[in-house]
Order: C-alpha cells, then structure tokens, then sequence
C-alpha cells in the first residue's frame, strides 16, 4: 500500500539533511569571506572615492542631458536589481534544493519507499489453529457488517452509457482507497516523478510486472481463471496433498494445507464464482496503474475496463456484494502468503469499502453511494 504521508516525511528528511549541508556551506563561506574582506567603512571611503572621480571624468566627456539620462538607467537598473535581490531572498534554500534536484529526490524517495517496505510497529502473528479460527470469524462478522450497510438499487444502464467507464473506474475503487488514489478519472495520481516511482515500484515489487505483455498476461489471468479458478481447484480436492509437487518446501505445502481448509469450510456456502470480486477489482486496478505508466493507452484501458465492468455486472449484485467478495478473496491470498496480518488486512479493506459506499462526498468518498451497480438485463437482452 502507498503511504503517501510517509513518502513525503521521508522526502522532507532527505530535503532536511541537503538543507541543512548548504547551510554549513555557507555559514563556512561566509566565515572565510568575513576573513578576507576589508571593513565595510574602508570598502564605502574607497567607493566612493572612486564613484566621485568617475562622475568628474564623465561629466568632461558627456553633456548634461547625457548625464542626466545615464543617472535615470542608473536607478532603473538599481531598482530592478532589488527586486531580483527580494525574490531570491523569499526563495528558501530548501526550495532551491528542490528545484535543482527535482527528479532525483522524487527516485530518491521511491527508493528509499522500496528499502522500508515493512512497518515494524505491525504485529505480525504466526499462523496456529487459533489463528485460523479467529480469522474465520473475523471475516464473516466483517462481511455481515458490510452487508448491513444501505446501498442505492441497481439501476439500468444502455449501451453507450457514460456511467460504464465511471463504473469500470469504481471497480478499483477498494484499491484505489488503501492507496490514497484518486477516482474522479482513469489517472491515479498526478503525473509527478515521485507518484510514478512509487507506481512502478508496487507493480513490479508485489506484481512482477515489468511492462506491456506482463501487465496484459496478468489483466488476462485475472479475468480469464484467477481466484475463481484456484477456488475451482482447491474444492475439488479430497486432501491438500493433490495439490502439492515434490518440489515444494514445507513452507509452501503449509500454505496449500492453510487455503484447502478455507475453501473446505466454505464450499458450501459461496461457489467459486463469489471470487470474482476479489479477481476483477485487482484486475481493473493494473488496468489504471498500466494506463498511468504509458504501458496501455487510455483507448485500451477503456476497452479493458468495459469487459471487466460487463463481467462484474453479470456475476455479482451490487457493491456490497463486490466488497464482499473482496475480503473473501483477501483471506484466502493472505493464508496462501502466510501473512500473519491478514486481520489487519481485512480491516483496512473494510474500512475502504465503508467509505466508498457511506462516506461523504466532500471527504473523497461516497463514490460507490453516487454510482449504482448496473441492474442485470433481462433474458433476450445482449449487453
């Protein structure tokens, strides 16, 4: 997740610190100049001494009316001096660094973003029976809670509609949340070096993708097999070791034992096509990241968020639904990642769907409540 507020603290201290360098610099330079130079009194008697000997001299050379005109350019040009002088003086020594450094600090800080990727204050837990348990519980009062929360009626969409690409948009919206994106359009953050660093750090860092074809295989995975799939498979196995290869460690086994016991206690319940949520919200987020870094046009992210849009619409009711689908897909990666802080995690998921759906318009948010989920077409109908 984007920790813009950390990104930019980091950005300060290493502003900071370059500050406060130049600062020794000049307090050195201005050391050494006091050192060298004469006293201001011998300096203003030598002035003008030698302005009083310059205006002698032209005044034999120049008429009166030259002179005069000289002393006007004089002033202006004094004049025009001072103003200069004012402005580089309101100009703090820490924007100057920032303008003569501009770029760099932006990669500077992503990188040091990808060097501190972990929050040590984050209790991380191992995973036991009592942990798996706790969580199950949590997920199901998360998904309850989400499902208490009011929703706007489906309503129906034609062909053409322009409230297709704003829905396409909304489907990244949990994702969109956690990382302080902004949903008013297909860019997720201002086009400035630090946001783009940060951009290509996450796809690559938590994605693996480097670019065009591996963005688009991954959109494809995801809306083709993803978690419904996987789901698909892990229900139809008798025993987690089907599932597993001799070239697996313990570690990975543990994590296929951990998600067959998900799917197995749910199966019943939700049938694999409840993933779809979870599949097509990431699928359509790496549609927005791709169009931002320049991977994909804007043409073709549009084209890839109305199939998503049309599947979402197809395989699921409404937003709370779609929410819903989010954290029980959430869960089952976190178990499958051994990730500890999997109730955390379901945590800030639900609080981002809590303020898409309920939050106001003018904190960023209700953005789901202003953008009704499409109403499924009746039989006879193509979308």
């Amino acid at each position: 997740m984007i920790d813009i507020d950390a990104i930019r603290k980091r950005t300060e201290e290493l502003r900071k610190k370059c500050f406060e360098k130049s600062e020794e610099l000049v307090d050195e330079l201005e050391v050494s100049s006091s050192e060298e130079a004469p006293s201001d009194a011998e300096t203003e008697r030598d002035s003008n001494a030698s302005d009083e000997r310059q205006v002698e001299i032209l005044g034999q050379v120049f008429s009166h009316d030259d002179m005069a005109q000289m002393t006007a350019n004089e002033e202006l040009l004094k004049k025009m001096i001072d103003e200069k002088v004012a402005e580089a003086s309101a100009t703090s020594a820490e924007n100057i660094l920032g303008q003569l450094l501009g770029e760099d600090i932006g990669v500077l800080a992503a990188a040091l973003e990808m060097l501190d990727t972990e929050d040590p204050d984050e209790d991380v837990s191992e995973f036991n029976p009592e942990l798996e348990e706790a969580l199950f519980a949590s997920l199901e009062e998360t998904m309850a809670r989400i499902a208490s929360l009011p929703e706007p009626e489906p309503v129906c969409y034609q062909d053409g509609d322009e409230r297709w690409k704003r829905f396409g948009i909304l489907l990244s919206g949990i994702v969109s949340k956690m990382n302080d994106h902004d949903l008013s359009g297909m860019d997720v953050e201002e086009h400035i070096p630090v946001m783009e660093q940060q951009v290509v750090s996450i796809v690559r860092r938590s994605w693996g993708i480097n670019g065009r074809s591996e963005l688009l295989d991954m959109i494809r995975y995801l809306a083709q097999e993803g978690y419904i799939m996987r789901y698909q498979i892990y229900k139809e196995a008798d025993a987690p070791e089907s599932l597993m290869d001799e070239t697996m460690d313990e570690d990975e086994r543990e994590s296929i034992r951990r998600a067959w016991r998900f799917v197995q206690r749910y199966k019943n319940r939700y049938a694999p096509e409840f993933m779809s949520g979870w599949d097509i919200g990431r699928a359509s987020m790496l549609t927005r990241w791709g169009c931002y870094l320049g991977w994909i046009t804007e043409n073709e992210a549009i084209g890839i968020l109305w199939d998503l849009s049309q599947s979402a619409a197809e395989k699921l009711d409404g937003w709370r639904e779609f929410a819903e689908s989010y954290l029980f897909g959430g869960l089952m990666w976190k178990l499958l990642c051994g990730d500890g802080s999997a109730e955390s995690y379901l945590g800030y998921i639900a609080n981002a769907a809590t303020d898409l759906l309920i939050g106001k318009q003018e904190d960023g948010s209700g953005q789901w409540r202003d953008c009704p989920w499409p109403a499924k077409r009746k039989a006879g109908f193509i979308i």
